[in-house]
């Protein structure tokens, strides 16, 4: 045990600069960086999967296709969007905007129940930042200790070499994700051709990649934790949205307070000392810089770094973890245990009712979109006998089948078709067409000056796939 004290005395004496002093700022409001020690503990190893799994899709992802579709594009400029291969138009915005609408309502619910583990577990400012940029730092400059030493050093040849490995390094990453980012917007074969022809054949192009590059390479080399702490407004919505049911990183100030120095063979129940030991591992293995001991902050990510960094410390000195845990306020403050409230159950119905009508919405878009919208100015004309209307018809093809199209009015009857080329229409996958098209009908036919039209599109097996309400406009008829 004497062993295990003089290692927490020499912790602490070598953090004594940082324990008056958390977070990103200090007193005079300039920025302090912050070195976090590497993590380790059950938790570590659970987010590690996780980000390992994350990147994996993010870095794969862009090549999986779904009957020939990319499983997700997002291609503003040529209006080309796909999600779990399944393509969207501008006219299924409505879909996708109520899609926007279910994942903000989710984000909430998360919160309300469990914080802002979103951000520790999920967020790809973190996953990037704690499982590739800051393992690399480690990997070059060393451990927090290293780290420290490195930065207060005079550039001499084992800091510039360092130095520039890393930076080196970054950029490269950053080069490498602007890439994929935008094999998400115009799909991995356009992106290798971008980079086959070189910049002069893509000039735009390439200057949006150089400032992605360069965007990403400032967030992560520089402007690093304060993108959660300042910049993120989803750390500022946890503030509105969390209560004291809310399951987050908490310190048990019950249990732990108040703190004080680890005491060989000393009985600190009867002393009237927490199990604190005020270590001070807690806040250096912070990657925002806080001491979760001041109660729950904005600036917790819910990353766990502590609770490892407490357990670990608490299985030394023979006492029981969980002195810093995920819970509730209630929990901690008045021991309650956990329970769904009414806020909680009512957000979870109104999600699952928005998750199926969305479900719903895009099992029901159909394979076709048909329209037929009469010229603006146009009207109707009479010859032989017959009252013309015509229409400029747009016919929109959402699977990748190439499809063989008829069109006929299906209300009123003994319509007349006039087609201004071949009256099968072949349209390939994904495809839209625009055309013209006369209707006629007798003038007997026509009781109405704006009569209610039905048209219907038909595929080669004479399955209707699709109709279309309209108006057919005829002269106007006074009924006595």
């Amino acid at each position: 045990m004497n062993t295990q004290s003089n290692s927490f005395q020499a912790l602490e004496k070598e953090d004594q600069d940082f324990r008056n002093s958390v977070g990103t700022m200090d007193e005079t409001g300039k920025r302090k960086w912050v070195y976090p020690r590497k993590p380790k503990g059950k938790f570590t190893n659970y987010r590690n999967y996780t980000s390992y799994l994350l990147l994996t899709l993010f870095f794969g992802l862009p090549f999986v296709k779904i009957n020939n579709n990319p499983f997700f594009m997002f291609n503003v400029i040529d209006r080309k969007f796909f999600i779990f291969g399944q393509p969207f138009y501008l006219q299924d915005f409505f879909i996708l905007a109520l899609g926007a609408v279910t994942s903000v309502i989710f984000v909430m619910l998360f919160t309300v129940v469990f914080g802002r583990i979103f951000c520790g577990w999920l967020c790809p400012q973190t996953i990037f930042m704690e499982s590739v940029f800051r393992k690399i730092e480690f990997w070059i400059e060393g451990d927090r200790n290293k780290q420290i030493k490195l930065d207060r050093q005079d550039w001499n040849a084992e800091k510039i070499r360092k130095r520039l490995l890393k930076w080196s390094v970054f950029a490269l990453i950053s080069v490498i994700i602007t890439n994929f980012m935008f094999m998400y917007i115009v799909g991995y074969e356009e992106v290798f051709r971008i980079i086959s022809q070189g910049p002069a054949d893509n000039p735009f192009k390439f200057i949006a990649m150089v400032a992605f590059t360069m965007i990403f390479y400032f967030v992560f080399t520089w402007l690093r934790e304060q993108v959660c702490t300042l910049v993120c407004p989803y750390g500022r919505l946890q503030g509105v949205l969390i209560d004291k049911n809310t399951i987050n990183v908490y310190y048990d100030f019950r249990r732990g307070e108040s703190r004080s120095k680890w005491r060989n063979n000393e009985d600190r129940k009867t002393a009237g000392k927490g199990d604190c030991i005020d270590c001070n591992q807690c806040v250096i293995v912070c990657p925002t810089g806080i001491d979760i001991r001041n109660g729950q902050q904005l600036e917790c990510v819910n990353c766990t770094a502590c609770i490892d960094a407490c357990d670990e410390v608490m299985e030394k000195v023979g006492l029981p973890k969980g002195l810093i845990r995920y819970a509730t306020e209630a929990e901690i403050e008045n021991q309650e245990k956990f329970t769904f409230t009414s806020r909680m159950k009512a957000t979870a119905v109104f999600l699952a009712l928005l998750i199926g009508f969305l479900g719903f919405l895009m099992y029901d878009r159909g394979s076709m979109e048909a329209k037929f919208i009469k010229p603006a100015g146009s009207t109707f004309f009479v010859k032989n006998g017959k009252i013309t209307n015509t229409f400029i018809y747009t016919l929109l093809n959402k699977s990748n089948e190439k499809k063989t199209l008829t069109i006929k009015v299906l209300n009123p009857k003994n319509a007349e078709i006039q087609f201004f080329g071949n009256e099968k229409i072949i349209l390939k996958g994904d495809q839209i067409l625009k055309g013209n098209i006369n209707i006629s009908f007798p003038e007997k036919e026509i009781k109405f000056s704006k009569q209610n039209m039905t048209i219907g599109v038909f595929d080669e097996k004479g399955n209707l796939i699709d109709s279309f309400d309209t108006i057919f406009e005829g002269p106007f008829q006074l009924v006595l």
